[in-house]
């Protein structure tokens, strides 16, 4: 036991330093690029009269802060997803969370453009009314797994068309919309990760906290309920938190897409099932893995720059496929 909670926590600390440096390199690396040097004045000695400390301070830090909270925050909202439905299919691209939150967040900016906290909360809304809409189709058509995957494509065709219907309505309820859509994390600011960030690190917090809950969950309905687990109470909180996560990551990333899907399951052959280690694992795994893509598509391709999104959706893609072939009993009800 000893030697398994050794061997965990390297792994998880690898995860971390994979974290960092994909952090440190989204900071050095682009258009123009900016030495270690350069970055450790311009952040750690305040001076802040060069190009490279403008670049470095308005464009890369918020950026780079973007990544690592969105990564973070999909790659746990999928691995929570997966665990409460018993669906290795299941993520919040893929099962209606995201294009709900979508929605909402399309709303609002059409209604209250001006309000970012209100975003924030519309994307948390919509997600989460999105993943009970699925769980309710899914019940009533027959709860089995391949049904909710179905249900949740369902659905985020429904809400994908009511996000064109918005933007067609109301031509600049979107600013950027093509990048919204796609996933792209260009021009942020810190002003408008901020509300975000709040909520994103409030729910990792809360959700490592649950997971001795979540393991139990794991073990299904019937077991947990004779192991005394109020199962319905805690599976809501559970889709609350992962619904949470995922619209505050849309909210000012957009729609980004498999990041949920592929770091639980690699993250799992890496640390194991348990969420103690699950959890931080993929919020570290996910960082690391969306900073990277982003780094290649700014970079691939310069000066030209590729929506993070397309990067994702050319390996989620793929993966999902593998995923669907290799774990052929999991699509039977």
């Amino acid at each position: 036991m000893a030697n398994k909670s050794g061997r965990t926590l390297r792994r998880l600390l690898f995860l971390g330093a994979a974290a960092l440096l994909a952090a440190l390199l989204s900071m050095c690396l682009g258009a123009a690029p900016v030495s270690p040097k350069e970055m450790f004045q311009a952040i750690f000695q305040g001076r802040q009269d060069s190009a490279a400390a403008g670049i470095l301070l308005y464009v890369r830090l918020p950026r780079t802060l973007g990544c690592l909270l969105s990564g973070a925050a999909l790659a746990v909202s999928g691995a929570i997803i997966q665990t409460v439905l018993a669906n290795p299919l299941a993520a919040p691209n893929i099962i209606g969370v995201n294009s709900g939150a979508g929605l909402a967040v399309a709303l609002c900016c059409a209604l209250l453009p001006a309000s970012a906290a209100a975003s924030s909360f519309a994307a948390f809304l919509g997600a989460f009314g999105g993943v009970l809409l699925v769980l309710l189709i899914s019940e009533k058509a027959g709860a089995s797994r391949i049904t909710l995957v179905l249900a949740g494509v369902a659905i985020s065709g429904i809400f994908s068309a009511g996000i064109d219907a918005v933007v067609t309505l109301v031509p600049d309820a979107l600013t950027g919309y093509s990048d919204f859509r796609i996933g792209g994390l260009a021009n942020l600011s810190l002003a408008k990760i901020a509300p975000s960030a709040w909520v994103i690190l409030f729910c990792l917090l809360a959700a490592l906290l649950l997971s001795n809950e979540m393991d139990v969950l794991a073990l299904g309905s019937d077991t947990a309920r004779s192991l005394g687990l109020p199962v319905r109470r805690v599976r809501l909180i559970l889709l609350a938190l992962a619904a949470a996560l995922a619209g505050a990551a849309v909210s000012f990333a957009g729609l980004l897409g498999f990041v949920g899907l592929i770091v639980p399951h690699m993250v799992r052959r890496l640390v194991g099932g348990e969420g103690r280690s699950l959890l931080p694992g993929c919020a570290l795994g996910g960082a690391a893995l969306l900073t990277l893509c982003d780094i290649a598509a700014r970079t691939l391709f310069a000066p030209y720059e590729l929506p993070v999104g397309i990067v994702l959706s050319l390996a989620g893609g793929p993966f999902f496929l593998w995923l669907l072939f290799r774990k052929k009993g999991v699509i039977h009800p």
